[in-house]
């Protein structure tokens, strides 16, 4: 497997999962002459994915269903802060753990979804084992465009504060019966009163979840992101590595109408060439520059992250410019948002739900939101990631790249993880449109990946 993909076959997620690979292989290999001379015969059809597809969605949803991802909860330590999308929070405090927990449950969860319309070119109506790179992009544009579109100073769903419940909370009271003691008709008239002190921002938020909607007509849903694919050499049930990803949301947000003065600009060969952003950026006097999200293709190691990047990665993500890093660990993408010490702190895109239904009004949110951080190790962390920044206007740009140059500056790892560069890229247009893999990195000998597999749920020390 080409090591600068890896982290493109996304399909198994555990020990568990790689024997049930092995169960769909089997299932199909040896169920008897008839079926192994159809299945040579029709192995490069559509048929063959689609049940793949619908077994590995019914794996998903029996695994998560039957409560595995419980077992073994994240432990969250009270000594050390969180550090979040360029905030930190000091869970030993009892109104920072609870700003924590609500800006956790207000970041936007996209996974893998089934009973949408068929994805063109194919019979699938599931994205479920293929597709955890483009939800991770998806996460990661989302994280972009709230902080776009909301104002300045951190939005959080006003429901998520009293409808989202985890292991931070504290016991809750209870009357003699054993009945809480606040009745589900104050919790109700509660929420209904914040959600309408809260309309505007509100709508807002539900209209950048339609623009995810699993539909064709969403500029940013799975349907638009396959299509856009096609000119990479993808189809619907391929899997994506997390640079092509980059250049599949480059171009929706360019084809889309809803957002006119926001650009994506994608780093080449591990360099963000200043003129190019500003050519991108520039409008007409007296108009003010586009936003932007620098999103920057990276590798951070051979076949398993290189150590020495870790500081660094920690680094950008206590800046307020980074929106996170479409990354994960082998076989299994994750949208990384933060950190605790040596673990990462994600939202995972694997977990199959029903695709909701956005034409409806007030169609449901609650699905489009995690209450459970969870925590993996830096030393699982494939080496192979995008990380995104954005940038309001000129002076934000301009503050992004001090910012980000001294973070790079003060890694103690020798080659920088990627450099800003005055002029121009010199690759022709044509050749900006395709990712490359032409990347600089270290590989260390004798490195090994840890073994916990656990999905992890948060558990407060």
């Amino acid at each position: 497997m080409n090591p600068s993909s890896s982290l493109a076959h996304c399909e198994g997620q555990s020990p568990v999962d790689d024997q049930m690979d092995d169960w769909l292989f089997l299932s199909t290999e040896s169920a008897g002459p008839q079926v192994l001379a159809v299945s040579r015969e029709d192995r490069d059809t559509e048929e063959r994915g689609k049940l793949k597809s619908k077994l590995v969605s019914a794996w998903n949803s029996v695994k998560y269903a039957s409560g595995w991802p419980l077992m073994q909860k994240s432990k969250f330590s009270k000594s050390s802060p969180v550090i979040m999308l360029g905030r930190s929070y000091e869970l030993k405090d009892k109104e920072e753990r609870d700003c924590f927990r609500r800006s956790f449950a207000s970041l936007l969860w996209l996974t893998y979804r089934r009973g949408f319309h068929q994805l063109a070119g194919s019979s699938l109506t599931t994205d479920s084992g293929w597709s955890c790179v483009l939800r991770t992009g998806q996460m990661l544009l989302a994280q972009g465009l709230l902080l776009h579109l909301m104002p300045p100073g951190g939005w959080t769903w006003s429901v998520s504060h009293h409808a989202v419940k985890d292991d931070m909370d504290l016991l809750v009271n209870r009357s003699a019966d054993g009945g809480q003691r606040e009745g589900s008709k104050t919790r109700c008239r509660r929420l209904s009163l914040d959600s309408c002190l809260d309309r505007p921002m509100e709508a807002k938020h539900r209209m950048v979840v339609s623009w995810f909607a699993d539909h064709p007509t969403a500029p940013f849903g799975i349907h638009q992101l396959v299509e856009l694919g096609k000119s990479s050499g993808k189809k619907a049930g391929d899997w994506y590595g997390p640079s092509i990803v980059a250049h599949i949301l480059r171009k929706a947000v360019a084809a889309s109408a809803d957002l006119p003065n926001l650009v994506i600009y994608v780093a080449q060969d591990c360099t963000v060439y200043l003129e190019d952003v500003t050519k991108l950026c520039e409008r007409p006097l007296p108009q003010s520059w586009k936003s932007v999200i620098i999103l920057v293709p990276v590798r951070l190691g051979g076949q398993d992250l290189n150590p020495s990047y870790i500081t660094c990665v920690k680094k950008l993500l206590t800046l307020q410019c980074c929106i996170g890093i479409i990354g994960g660990k082998p076989k299994h993408s994750l949208f990384f948002v933060g950190f605790q010490d040596d673990h990462l702190l994600y939202l995972d895109p694997h977990y199959c739900q029903p695709t909701v239904d956005i034409t409806k009004e007030n169609f449901p949110l609650e699905s489009f939101h995690c209450k459970n951080p969870r925590k993996m190790a830096f030393s699982r962390m494939d080496p192979s990631c995008t990380i995104g920044f954005y940038a309001k206007d000129q002076k934000d740009f301009k503050s992004l790249c001090t910012v980000v140059n001294e973070t790079l500056s003060t890694s103690a790892e020798t080659y920088p993880m990627f450099i800003f560069a005055e002029g121009k890229s010199q690759e022709e247009e044509s050749a900006s449109n395709t990712p490359t893999n032409n990347v600089t990195y270290i590989q260390r000998k004798n490195e090994r990946r840890g073994t916990d597999t656990s999905m992890d749920e948060f558990v407060l020390l």
